[in-house]
Formats: C-alpha cells, sequence, structure tokens
C-alpha cells in the first residue's frame, strides 16, 4: 500500500509542475508578444510573476527556465505512470531520476535565493514548482534506498524523510515571512 500512494504522489505531484511549468512557458510567450501584458500570477508587488520573468534569472540557460521544467516534469510524469501500472524500474533508472532532481533542488534553492534577496518578488507559479519538487526528490531517492541494502545513513533517512521535508517547507516558508514581513504587515 506505501509503494502504491508513493506512486499516487509522485505523479500527482509532477503532473502539478508540469501544469506549473506549461502555465509559466505560457505566460512568458504572452509577455514577450505584448510587453504590457500582464501574468495570471501577478497578483500584487510581492507575488509577480511578471516581474520575475523579466529577470536574467528566469533564463539562466539562454531560454525560459519553465521549458526545463516541462521537460524534467514530463520525465517524472512518466516515471509516475509506470509506477502506478506496477511497473518497477531499474536501479540506474532511480539513480539517475534522483541525481537529476538533486540538481533540480540546487538550481531551485539558488532561483529561492535570488526571488527573495534579489529580485524581491515571488512567482506564485515558481513556488508550485519549488513545493512539488522537494517531495518528488525524497520520494526518489526513498525509492533508490529501498533497492539497495540500506545502511545506518539510508534507514535513517527513510525513518524522518517527511519529518526533514516538513522541516524543509519550514524553513522555506520562514524565510519568505521574514523577507516579506513589511508587505504582509502592511495588509492588515
Amino acid at each position: 500500500m506505501k509503494a502504491r500512494a508513493g506512486a499516487v504522489v509522485f505523479t500527482a505531484f509532477s503532473a502539478l509542475g508540469l501544469l506549473a511549468a506549461l502555465t509559466l512557458t505560457i505566460e512568458r510567450i504572452k509577455l514577450l508578444e505584448d510587453a504590457s501584458y500582464v501574468p495570471s500570477c501577478s497578483l500584487n508587488p510581492v507575488l509577480s510573476c511578471g516581474s520575475v520573468m523579466v529577470t536574467k534569472q528566469a533564463a539562466l540557460f539562454g531560454f525560459p527556465n519553465p521549458i526545463l521544467g516541462i521537460v524534467a516534469f514530463s520525465v517524472a510524469l512518466v516515471a509516475g505512470v509506470l509506477l502506478l501500472g506496477r511497473i518497477e524500474l531499474p536501479h540506474w533508472f532511480w539513480l539517475g531520476m534522483s541525481a537529476g532532481l538533486l540538481l533540480g533542488e540546487v538550481f531551485i534553492h539558488w532561483l529561492i535565493f535570488e526571488s527573495l534577496y534579489t529580485i524581491n518578488a515571488l512567482c506564485p507559479y515558481c513556488m508550485v514548482v519549488w513545493t512539488v519538487t522537494m517531495p518528488l526528490f525524497v520520494l526518489a531517492l526513498s525509492r533508490l534506498i529501498t533497492r539497495e541494502n540500506p545502511g545506518t545513513v539510508g534507514r535513517l533517512f527513510l525513518e524522518w524523510r517527511w519529518t526533514l521535508l516538513a522541516v524543509w517547507y519550514a524553513i522555506v516558508i520562514a524565510l519568505i515571512g521574514i523577507r516579506f514581513s513589511d508587505y504582509w504587515a502592511s495588509l492588515f
């Protein structure tokens, strides 16, 4: 039952990430077509995709970052669907998926830092990507660890993974709360 629940979560979060990446790409194309276009995710001075999309950080490799998300989440979604179909994927696949998600986490956390301290705005669709990538990494790493004879560190990770994920979320939420505390306070 646990494997099935993990497959459902992996598939659902991959689909959400893909939807967010597709939406960001469409919004970016609309902004390129019409500089006066206001993206649907530009809600206020802090939650503003438009101000994030026009930065150099939003196209770090020379094309919009969400294109990376479309590719990565498509691969993850296919893996999730295969898991739902009870198709066991090989060790090398989970090794590659875990490595790819780790690189994604490094990139996302750089983007979180840039959003908070350089751009000074948050993109709601980007935050969806941040939110779903973290558990995808935890789930992929869990599958990788359970395929081998886990050592002490592997067993500890498997036992504490959801607590670690909750702490990880709490740290990011706290950073957002602290960074924009003046704005949040002005709303009340």
